[in-house]
């Protein structure tokens, strides 16, 4: 498999680019906020990829991407030279992106900027509440002003809080959060969020949809990524024994990387407005422990073991309260949408892009 050097395979690339709705966004700009985040650069560089062809004269037009993000270098690195004619870059925070209206059209907005850091979240807890409020008020400003035709927000699952059984989850399913624990404040910002969303639909008409993913990784992982999928995969290549800090008792469904990015680009472009849809392969749904010994079984070949050495208090470490997650995924799939990797095969996938 040929890996690209921000550690995304062409593969992967190439087949989001084949979807069919695709060719409707040729000529049109896509801007994307937290353009270099895991979920992030798996969009632009399929939106850049849209339209490159081996023969130059079978070429199309390209889509235009504008990519917001804080470091320069880190997307130059990325997605190669910002002259590459089809790219530009936005330079800014979240915090202090410009509204302004641009000189050229906007057609599309993405918002994926967010803190993702678990430990952030308990750490940073006021922190984590700002930047996704401000952040999001500033996008939407900006989507407001640039008429965009559509402007998808990506929230998260946890914004059903912790549901105690394995029903399924659908759009309409009410939360229990607990306000009075710090660690609610990435999912209530979330939730904030997507009524900040909703309202400035109602009141300014801005086309907006939310977007609300399960748990999401694969190629384009790093290597020090300090999230539990991410360590697990450590130890299947490092064979050495997983280590639970939990009873590895939450149950969820999860999502490669490129099935994430092409759920986003179905709902910008068939979605409805106003509307939030779940996003997960619900053929992934077990709990962390089942997780766990399915990549030693089947990703260490069986040559490690998996341990528990549960912590006296998990939450201090970041981890969200025991649950489970089942995401009930029709109104996405009503669109035309499918997952196309598994679990097994997103962790080996993960695996490969990180040895590389």
């Amino acid at each position: 498999m040929d890996l690209q050097k921000n550690g995304i395979f062409t593969e992967d690339i190439e087949q989001i680019c084949a979807l069919p709705l695709m060719e409707e966004l040729r000529g049109k700009t896509v801007l994307v906020t937290g353009a270099t985040g895991l979920i992030g650069q798996t969009i632009v560089s399929a939106l850049l990829r849209c339209g490159e062809r081996e023969n130059p004269r079978e070429a199309k037009e390209p889509v235009h991407v504008i990519a917001c993000v804080r470091n320069e270098d880190k997307a130059r690195r990325m997605f190669g030279s910002a002259d590459r004619g089809n790219l530009q870059l936005l330079i800014s925070d979240i915090l202090s992106m410009p509204t302004d209206r641009l000189t050229q059209r906007v057609d599309y907005m993405i918002h994926a900027a967010s803190q993702t850091s678990s430990r952030a979240f308990v750490d940073e807890p006021v922190e984590t509440i700002f930047t996704a409020i401000d952040g999001t008020r500033r996008a939407l400003q900006f989507a407001k002003n640039n008429d965009v035709k559509c402007f998808v927000y990506l929230s998260t699952m946890e914004v059903y809080g912790t549901p105690s059984d394995d029903e399924k989850i659908d759009e309409k399913h009410g939360t229990d959060l607990d306000t009075m624990q710090p660690r609610s404040c990435y999912p209530e910002s979330k939730r904030l969020c997507e009524i900040l969303c909703a309202s400035w639909q109602k009141e300014y008409g801005l086309p907006v949809r939310v977007l609300r993913l399960t748990q999401t990784f694969g190629p384009g992982v790093r290597c020090d990524d300090g999230r539990v999928f991410a360590e697990f995969a450590r130890c299947a290549m490092e064979k050495r024994d997983i280590v639970l800090k939990t009873a590895g008792l939450t149950c969820r469904s999860y999502l490669y990387t490129a099935d994430a990015a092409s759920a986003i680009l179905t709902v910008m472009l068939r979605g409805e407005d106003g509307q939030a849809y779940n996003a997960a392969n619900e053929s992934t749904y077990c709990s962390i422990r089942e997780m766990a010994e399915l990549v030693a079984a089947e990703c260490a070949d069986g040559k490690i073991g998996v341990r528990i050495e549960a912590a006296e208090d998990p939450s201090k470490l970041g981890y969200a309260p025991t649950l489970h997650m089942n995401l009930d995924t029709s109104k996405l799939r009503a669109l035309g949408w499918k997952p196309s990797r598994g679990l097994a095969d997103t962790f080996r996938r993960m695996m490969a892009a990180m040895e590389k």
